[in-house]
């Protein structure tokens, strides 16, 4: 088989493997086979959360109680969420007369968090404690850990979507292709209902999800704080992945001390660890009664369970993850491959032995040396108990998740930005970023991005949208071919892409090996350029575990770092910031506590108000479908546009030709018409009309399939307007965008290129209803938006076996671009074109030239996961 079969093979085979996963009409699940697994205790009284809520505030009448009225409530709602400071807002109320005209029951900040810590139901409280580490006391602010996770389990706004039992998914009836998504379709779950079965029978696993991680709260005084946070796994990761569904709690502030007066640098990062390990052990230690025993747990619906809070992943970046294992830096914190194979792709390894661990550790009593030996041998550090330790059913190697943001994006994306600087050259790659097509999912980066410091995990994002695509005929040095170097970028970023599928099967698991084999066979380009020498890095090694990881946690959006890095924000730098940096940390949980009793307050408010409906969807599982709703504005950008017009600035060259061949075919929608004749009835339609409206936007909007309350966001958009003049600026105009498309020509499928078409839209009009009337017969009526669009030609048969994309041209007859009218419900999406640069960018492209001056390009397919998943 020559090498373009063999690719169309592997082509067919990863479309099968995501067709699958995409048109998911009906998923065969499995239940755990004991039905007592996640049963509720029969008890006769059921109340929930809300109704047990509003009995301890007390006043049935008014809902805001304890404030006196709306008024009353919304003004300290705002002035504990929204507003300014403390002080600022009793200022405000101290002007003559403000309290008293609005009817406020308080007078200022003291008094309204009077109320607030005395009179509103309590959410759980931090405590401070002292933790003595080598001689010196160290203070930890931290809650309850099973009044923390009460909390999140018994959220009466997370009642309908908690799940209490593990199970399998499969794509089939016959079972033998699985799918994996949320916690509970991966194997830990499983499993370890199996083994608590074994003990005590009808438990309710309640995973633990940990997560660490230190971050500066100033920029100049270099003021750290330390927060642990913690959610738990029954609640759907499409909700915990949400920041503003707050379904992740802070746990803690550990001690941010670098130890300094200890001048001994390997005593310093030995106390450095247990200080770490002794705060760890004492927050989590609740665990190990409850996680064997189990305690009776209420949910939000006021249904009781016997439910065991087990750890179950640990999240955390590289640093975190040492720290946590206690394995040396440079090593992999799960398994015990040398640090000398980090690169090998096929190198054998095992997860460490958890039990020759923990007898390793059980020497700490024999002596010094002894156990610092047998540490040794069993590949740790030696810390004094560690937190995981004497944990029920946990295994901290398996707990160690992996880490999308700080492995992949700002790991080995950082990486290879810098080696294909050096590869390509910095300034033929700026070159070219300058030069790309503005797309809704591509952010310019005007001044290139070879020169960019501090380039955060979002930037890193952005970039790997077009990194491929714009080193595609790059001269490397010495006239060095570029397959291999294309490949191994095209390897490391299809893994990236399919290691962020929210579902995944075992199948498209195999895609994922797949993508890492690629760029490993490929990865000696950088070596024989002499970049590199050698990759024996940890991040590196780490994408070994994702296939293991997900079909044990599920898929990777279950415990990304990066939802946890946006509650710094909330949680960490904007409590800093209502302090008076006096005592800070009793600040910020004082805060903290009140910030979220006015929330949840908010939420019962909500309930009251709204008659007590419940809401009770039906849970549908994860997908790789993407379903949107096509959206125009309400009125058009222009009412009335003449058709000269929109030849000299839309560029419609052929606009009324291609609008009177649209009406005769659909006058002769029965009838096969050839082009001669098409043409012939063509000139002899008559327009009564010589203006359209137009419009200057389409719009993509999420639909929430999955019924969590999600909103409607905009995620995708066409841009279709004309140069115009800058609003801010009236000198200033701004240059015409008319966006490239993925046109359906009514046969496309989910997956693949069949069917569709690229098209530059030109313009999207609308015609009036007399117009409509006299044009079209009344059996076959135009839909109300159409649109002008110049093709480009079909896709090949298969992409490019180098880097993976299509390569398409402009359709053009006789030196004029081929334009038609369709319907703009026929435009699917839209579609970045990434132009044939050559070995040099010509220097007179431009962004908003591009698209007119080049004739060839290349589709790119890693805008975003729809693009990934359909122009592959």
């Amino acid at each position: 088989m020559d090498n373009n079969d063999s690719n169309g093979a592997n082509h067919e085979s990863r479309q099968h493997a995501e067709r699958q996963i995409f048109e998911q009409d009906r998923v065969t699940i499995v239940p755990y086979p004991d039905s007592q697994a996640g049963k509720p205790i029969t008890r006769a009284e059921v109340q929930d959360a809300n109704t047990a809520y509003g009995f301890s505030i007390g006043n049935a009448e008014n809902p805001y109680s304890p404030f006196s009225s709306r008024m009353d409530w919304e003004i300290a709602q705002w002035a504990k969420l929204r507003g300014p400071s403390s002080t600022a807002f009793s200022d405000l109320l101290s002007i003559r007369g403000v309290s008293e005209r609005l009817d406020l029951s308080y007078k200022n900040s003291r008094e309204l968090n009077v109320i607030i810590d005395k009179q509103l139901p309590g959410r759980p409280t931090f405590r401070r404690e002292q933790i003595i580490v080598a001689g010196e006391a160290f203070d930890i602010y931290h809650r309850d850990v099973l009044e923390c996770i009460k909390a999140l389990y018994g959220d009466p706004d997370f009642a309908d979507y908690l799940v209490f039992a593990p199970e399998r998914h499969y794509t089939d009836d016959d079972e033998t292709v699985r799918l994996y998504s949320d916690m509970h379709t991966g194997k830990w779950w499983w499993n370890t209902q199996k083994k608590l079965d074994k003990q005590r029978p009808g438990a309710t696993i309640v995973p633990v999800i940990i997560s660490t991680d230190k971050t500066q709260v100033t920029l100049f005084r270099n003021k750290t704080v330390y927060p642990v946070y913690l959610t738990i796994g029954n609640i759907p990761k499409d909700i915990r992945r949400k920041p503003s569904r707050r379904a992740h709690t802070l746990l803690a502030y550990l001690p941010t001390t670098r130890l300094e007066h200890i001048t001994n640098k390997a005593s310093r990062h030995r106390s450095v660890v247990n200080l770490y390990h002794a705060c760890m052990a004492r927050v989590l230690s609740p665990l190990e009664k409850a996680g064997l025993d189990g305690l009776a747990m209420h949910s939000g619906d006021g249904i009781l369970r016997r439910c065991h809070p087990l750890f179950a992943c640990f999240i955390g970046d590289y640093p975190e993850q040492v720290l946590a294992t206690a394995v040396k830096t440079t090593e992999c914190p799960k398994c015990d491959i040398p640090p000398d194979e980090l690169e090998s792709s096929t190198a054998p390894f095992e997860i460490r032995d958890l039990h020759a661990i923990l007898d390793a550790l059980a020497t700490i009593d024999v002596g010094d040396l002894k156990f610092v030996q047998a540490c040794r041998d069993a590949g740790i550090k030696p810390i004094v108990h560690p937190f995981w330790e004497r944990l029920p059913y946990a295994n901290i190697f398996q707990a160690v998740t992996p880490d999308i943001l700080h492995q992949l994006y700002q790991g080995l994306v950082k990486h290879l930005l810098g080696w294909l600087a050096q590869a390509c050259g910095p300034n033929e790659i700026d070159a070219r970023c300058r030069r790309l097509p503005p797309n809704h999912h591509i952010r310019l980066f005007m001044k290139g991005i070879t020169g960019l410091s501090r380039i955060s995990g979002t930037e890193h994002a952005q970039i790997c949208c077009f990194l491929l695509g714009v080193i595609i005929d790059a001269r490397l040095p010495g006239n060095m071919s570029s397959t291999r170097l294309l490949r191994a970028v095209r390897g490391l970023l299809d893994f990236l892409y399919l290691a962020q599928y929210p579902c995944h099967s075992s199948e498209t698991l195999s895609l994922l090996d797949e993508a890492l084999v690629l760029f490993h066979d490929n990865k000696e380009i950088f070596i024989d350029l002499g970049i590199r020498n050698h990759f024996n890095l940890p991040k590196l090694h780490a994408t070994r575990h994702y296939v293991s990881m997900i079909r044990f946690f599920g898929t990777t959006d279950n415990y990304n770092t990066e939802y946890t890095e946006r509650l710094h924000i909330d949680l960490a730098k904007d409590a800093y910031r209502a302090t008076n940096r006096k005592d800070e940390f009793m600040q910020m949980t004082q805060w903290l506590e009140r910030k979220e009793k006015i929330v949840h307050h908010a939420k019962f408010i909500h309930w009251r108000l709204h008659n007590n409906v419940p809401h009770h969807p039906s849970p549908r599982p994860a997908s790789l479908s993407f379903d949107r709703t096509q959206t125009l504005a309400k009125h058009p950008s222009a009412k009335a546009v003449f058709f000269r017009t929109l030849i000299s600035d839309y560029g419609a060259t052929y606009f009324h030709e291609a609008l009177t061949r649209y009406i005769v075919q659909q006058n002769h929608l029965d009838e096969s018409l050839s082009r001669s004749r098409l043409e012939a009835l063509a000139a002899n339609v008559h327009l009564p009309f010589h203006s359209v409206a137009v419009y200057h936007k389409i719009k993509w909007l999420s639909v929430d399939t999955r019924g969590h309350g999600d909103p409607l966001t905009t995620v995708d958009s066409v841009h279709v307007m004309p140069c115009r003049t800058s609003a801010c600026r009236k000198n200033d105009a701004l240059p015409a965008r008319f966006d490239t498309a993925l046109i359906n020509n009514g046969t496309g499928q989910s997956v693949g290129v069949e069917g569709y078409r690229v098209g530059q839209i030109r313009v999207i009009f609308s015609i009036r209803e007399r117009d409509v009337q006299f044009l079209f017969p009344s059996t076959h009526q135009p839909p109300k938006h159409l649109a002008y669009i110049e093709w480009f030609k079909l896709f090949p048969s298969t992409p490019d076996s180098r880097h993976g994309m299509y390569k398409i041209t402009c359709s053009v007859r006789s030196g004029e671009r081929l334009a038609s009218i369709i319907p703009v419900s026929n435009i699917v999406r839209s579609i970045h074109l990434i132009p044939k640069f050559g070995p040099v960018a010509p220097r007179h492209w431009t962004s908003n030239n591009v698209l007119e001056e080049c004739d060839a390009f290349f589709v790119n397919c890693y805008i975003d996961r729809h693009s990934f998943v359909t122009l592959r």
